[in-house]
């Protein structure tokens, strides 16, 4: 079938009447604008980029704003080549009779400084997603495109008003949202941000200040809201731009962050920083999970995240009894009492590890006025070679480990008395183990608040390396200031100026070597957002909490599709874990699933939960739900293959089925949050009895938008 091409315009033979110049030609000339200033902008910002990398790098401050406005350049730059024309999502016609103001990913303005394209996330973009036929939010119409390969292949017209229609529109039988719906899936997200719905966009652009619980059923959107809301918070939001902590993005499972990946990119964010639960912590990696049901549930309890600090206080005990230390002038003695003082110096929340050097500093302070003008810097020196001083200070306040922290709490049983008096003996010896330190999922955030509160047993030693390097760069910078100045008897050039303090205190800390690279997840972050928030555990939660002092979250989840069950309100559960400021958004339509699946999932999960919140569909895909054998699996996905030449299908419940590029196998519990063209649902009864069966058989079924197939018996 040839195209109707026509510039921006490539429509197929079977929308020659969309191709009427009456209605494309005003987008004709406009993308031509566009084209021109994207060419224009593209070069500019090029040129730019290459004059920031070519000059010098600078010391802090400094080396920091040009690091960032090179990443900001970056990524313009990387959005505006990804797409080019297609950076357009759609127009809006007023109703007062105004210019179309077309949206894009990005605002783009030509060189006279006429706006082409306004961001989608800017408050005038607003009513192009919220606009509705009972509230149009001043529009007249809008128009949506599709673009296939930098082309227009076709757009759809919705009218709010009567001078709407005057020839100037092209109305389908369906909207450009429900046409999107019927497509075919792919390995990735689909580009969904020209078609956000106005319930959608209502919680993409609420406020940030405080928790925001998006709750919803299957197909609802949830994630599709979390991943542009992260987007919009950081451009229209300055409390949470990269310098004061940015987003943090946390996703259920590694084949959820896989799927999404594109996503903000394609929206022209990539200063999100995205990960698992288990990513914040360094043992997450390897840790499998908690075999015994009833040692989970008791790791689970933020009470005993909270043991943890119990446990380190128990190392943070001042010595009982004084001691004389002999220095190379006099015999100090250092009381009980000084020793108490010393150990109250650490600032508020430094971390254990940490403020053992705060202490010896204090330490040397005391002993100082104690010592008959003696240097600081003198005495300090004497006092590190006085080996009773320095193992009395380390057997009171040990550098310790975290690992070995947590690892004496499963090994050591009068210690884990001590540290949680709450637990029953038996508790206390159902939670020992042979080897302590296997680490298990649910240890993650005993282990992630041990390392918190301990800090780097290292830090301390960096410290003191990095100070020596400053100070012994300062010196040599002073020897070559000296004779630079020699050479400049009459004190004038610029080469004075390195006589001064400030100057020369930045050259030396820039020519020191740097600390070790910073933990990127470890915090703070202003804004932190959870998908599938309905799984984690009170003491996950800590995890979260301790990454965000703000207390600003958005929270996406459904309790209906809660694996260990979900009793509380979302208020009553936010509120016990530490979060008091709480608003609950829902959203209760179902744009994925269609009609004859969410008939099938509903009774499966109401037979549990009989309060489930059940989205309802919107959509019919007119194919019945298939029933059959599990012999059956093989021809079932072929035969679904053989007729569908794009999509992709996922078998849920059979692992050892064999994974192609087209079809995935994967449980129940890693199919949250995806969706597929077909879900192949084997034997759904071995997913047990009870709320976690129930749900893992809602969860399979609803991840199909087009066809499901339950097989069951041999």
């Amino acid at each position: 079938m040839n195209p109707l091409t026509c510039g921006a315009f490539a429509l197929p033979d079977r929308l020659s009447a969309k191709a009427d110049p009456a209605l494309i030609a005003a987008d004709e000339r406009h993308f031509a604008a566009v084209a021109e200033s994207l060419e224009q902008t593209v070069a500019e910002l090029s040129d730019a980029l290459a004059r920031l990398r070519r000059a010098p790098g600078g010391a802090g401050r400094a080396a920091m704003d040009r690091d960032v406005e090179i990443h900001r350049l970056t990524a313009r730059l990387r959005a505006l080549r990804r797409f080019g024309l297609d950076l357009c999502l759609g127009r809006m016609v007023p109703a007062d009779d105004a210019e179309p103001v077309y949206v894009g990913r990005l605002g783009l303005t030509d060189g006279t400084g006429r706006r082409l394209l306004i961001d989608w996330r800017s408050p005038a973009a607003e009513p192009f997603f919220a606009a509705t036929h009972a509230d149009p939010k001043g529009l007249a119409s809008r128009r949506r495109y599709r673009w296939t390969g930098g082309r227009i292949t076709d757009y759809w017209d919705e009218v709010f008003t009567a001078e709407g229609f005057e020839g100037h529109a092209a109305l389908d039988d369906q909207s450009a949202f429900v046409a999107s719906l019927g497509g075919s899936r792919s390995p990735r997200m689909r580009d969904v941000l020209g078609t956000i719905q106005a319930d959608q966009d209502a919680v993409i652009r609420a406020g940030s200040r405080g928790a925001l619980v998006v709750d919803g059923g299957p197909g609802t959107g949830k994630t599709v809201v979390a991943l542009h809301r992260s987007a919009h918070l950081l451009y229209s939001d300055p409390r949470l731009g990269h310098r004061r902590g940015g987003v943090l993005f946390v996703g259920p499972h590694r084949p959820y962050l896989d799927y999404v990946a594109d996503v903000l990119p394609s929206l022209g964010e990539d200063g999100v920083r995205t990960c698992l639960l288990r990513d914040l912590v360094a043992e997450g990696a390897a840790a499998v999970p908690e075999a015994d049901p009833d040692v989970a549930a008791l790791k689970s309890s933020a009470d005993l995240v909270r043991a943890i600090e119990k446990a380190v206080g128990l190392y943070e005990e001042p010595p009982a009894e004084g001691m004389t230390v002999s220095t190379d002038w006099d015999d100090l003695w250092l009381s009980p009492e000084d020793w108490a003082e010393a150990f109250e110096a650490p600032d508020p929340g430094t971390p254990h590890n940490e403020a053992r050097e705060q202490i010896w500093a204090e330490l040397v302070a005391i002993l100082r006025d104690k010592s008959d003008d003696v240097p600081t810097d003198l005495l300090a020196r004497s006092l590190r070679e006085d080996r009773e001083l320095v193992t009395a200070l380390h057997r009171a306040w040990p550098l310790l480990d975290p690992a070995e922290l947590v690892g004496d709490l499963w090994s050591v049983p009068a210690y884990l008395r001590v540290c949680a008096p709450w637990l029953s003996r038996d508790e206390v010896r159902r939670l020992q183990r042979a080897n302590p330190q296997a680490w298990t999922v649910s240890d993650l955030p005993l282990l992630d608040a041990a390392r918190q509160r301990l800090g780097d047993p290292e830090a301390a030693r960096r410290g003191r390396r990095h100070s020596a390097a400053v100070a012994g760069e300062r010196a040599r910078m002073a020897d070559v200031i000296d004779r630079l100045v020699e050479a400049d008897p009459d004190g004038e050039g610029a080469v004075t100026m390195l006589l001064g303090q400030d100057l020369q205190d930045s050259l030396a800390a820039g020519a020191a070597p740097p600390d070790a690279d910073p933990d990127l997840l470890a915090g703070p972050f202003a804004h932190v957002v959870v998908d599938e928030a309905q799984e984690l555990t009170d003491a996950e939660w800590q995890m979260l909490l301790t990454r965000c002092p703000s207390r600003s979250f958005t929270i996406v989840g459904d309790r209906a599709q809660a694996r260990r069950g979900f009793t509380e309100s979302w208020t009553e559960r936010l509120r016990r874990i530490g979060l008091d400021r709480v608003e609950l958004a829902r959203l209760s339509i179902n744009y994925r699933t269609p009609e004859e699946v969410m008939a099938e999932a509903e009774p499966v999960i109401r037979a549990a939960l009989p309060d489930a919140n059940v989205p309802v569909s919107v959509r019919s895909s007119g194919v019945p739900v298939e029933h059959g054998r599990v012999a059956d699996l093989e021809k079932v996905v072929d035969a679904w293959l053989a007729e569908h030449a794009d999509g992709v299908a996922c078998v849920i419940g059979a692992p050892s089925f064999r994974e192609t590029p087209r079809v995935r196998s994967l449980t129940p519990e890693l199919s949250k949050g995806l969706e597929f063209d077909l879900v192949v649902l084997v034997a759904p009864e071995q997913f047990g009895q009870g709320v976690e069966g129930a749900v893992d058989r809602y969860v399979a079924m609803t991840r199909a938008t087009g066809h499901l197939a339950v097989l069951t018996g041999p």
